[in-house]
């Protein structure tokens, strides 16, 4: 029976890890998968966590030159905690047949002290916001296989002497799940239905509050629209309802996967959502998203996204510069005050041509799916000893 570790570093990659494991079990239901999370805590819904983890303030946004961030991450004791994993890693030497690292070039590195060939799957970095430089070209030629998220990054790296496979954006298929008819209940009524994705991070409880209030306004203005709260599996949707009712929200409560419904006198506005997150993409017109990933895979779904910066706030910033770089038109970026944020909604709501326009460029830039299935067949050839040649 042979062992693989997964290692993440970020809550969407351990999203990503989770989708690579379904499809590594479909292949080889004997395989042994584990999950090391080097950011945050507990974050595989379907593999055994190991190894020291911990929840950091940053949530693991330290990169791009966040100073603050990483200030704050050692603060909470980063270092130590690094330096356990380093230590964890070593201890499991030649006990893992293969490790895949989710993420950047630091899950591949720490990946690699377990002495066994290293799959990459990258996530965070591309030629159309921020291409891999020589160092990070030189650490990838040591994986046994190197995945990126988009074709044009494949050429570069190929051009650069880094044996690229054919692009696999594994984000693309976490929303390719089967439908869930109970998605509908959660739009009934509303016309039109949005989307809202306040992320799974420690700020999803402020970024869900401020996305309330944007819907808030807009139903002040539209009599018959709703949205649909997705709430991640790491927040606690008991705090965001308690929220809610402190900010004037009638708070019906629900059962899962519709845990609770918010209301403005009688009329049903908002209902939280914790089932999966593409039945709901199907639904909904335009999603009002503050998450990383999840604002992706409404992206890869088609669906216009509409994001929300702050100039003030630094930690976040970068992040979302980010993400529109990787994006592109398929979303859009909006003040976070009112009513600027309300008024950007409402005219994108009222511009179907631009919304489709959107929906068509967030497909083209994230690409097909099925980059799961090939991640996983690949590992499966490596460990079987079957390498084949890169296309």
């Amino acid at each position: 029976m042979a062992r693989v570790l997964l290692v993440t570093n970020g809550h969407g990659e351990a999203s990503i890890a989770d989708r690579i494991a379904h499809e590594l079990r479909g292949l080889d239901p004997t395989l042994e998968l584990a999950h090391f999370g080097l950011v945050g805590a507990g974050l595989s819904a379907s593999m055994a966590d190991v190894g020291p983890q911990r929840t950091m303030p940053s949530g693991g946004l330290i990169a791009m030159g966040n100073v603050r961030n990483l200030a704050r991450d050692l603060a909470a004791g980063l270092l130590s905690l690094t330096a356990a994993q380093y230590r964890f890693l070593r201890s499991q030497r030649r006990r893992f047949d293969l490790a895949i690292a989710v993420g950047d070039v630091y899950a591949l590195l720490m990946a690699s002290i377990v002495k066994a060939p290293t799959v990459f799957v990258g996530t965070a970095k591309s030629v159309n916001f921020a291409p891999y430089g020589p160092f990070e070209e030189r650490v990838l030629r040591r994986a046994a296989a190197c995945f990126v998220r988009d074709a044009a990054t494949v050429e570069r790296l190929r051009e650069r002497g880094v044996p690229a496979e054919p692009p696999a954006n594994v984000i693309v298929d976490l929303f390719a799940d089967d439908d869930d008819a109970r998605a509908g209940e959660a739009v009934a009524g509303f016309a039109p239905a949005i989307g809202l994705l306040p992320g799974s991070r420690d700020n999803a409880y402020a970024d869900a509050r401020f996305l309330l209030e944007v819907v808030a306004e807009l139903a002040a203005r539209r009599p018959h629209l709703g949205a649909v709260l997705s709430i991640a599996r790491s927040v606690d949707a008991g705090a965001i309802a308690t929220r809610a009712g402190q900010d004037g929200w009638s708070v019906v409560p629900g059962s899962d996967p519709i845990p609770f419904s918010l209301a403005r006198g009688q009329r049903v506005v908002v209902r939280a959502w914790r089932g999966a997150l593409g039945p709901m993409l199907r639904r909904v017109e335009l999603v009002a998203g503050q998450a990383g990933t999840a604002n992706e895979a409404a992206a890869a779904a088609g669906r216009p996204v509409v994001a929300f910066e702050d100039p003030a706030d630094r930690k976040t910033l970068w992040y979302r510069k980010r993400q529109k770089g990787l994006l592109g038109d398929a979303t859009i970026l909006l003040p976070r005050r009112f009513p600027a944020a309300a008024d950007g909604v409402a005219a994108l709501l009222d511009d179907p041509q631009r919304r489709a326009a959107m929906g068509n460029a967030g497909r083209a830039r994230m690409g097909p799916p099925g980059g799961a299935r090939r991640i996983a067949e690949r590992a499966v050839a490596i460990l079987g000893e079957r390498v084949p040649c890169v296309s």
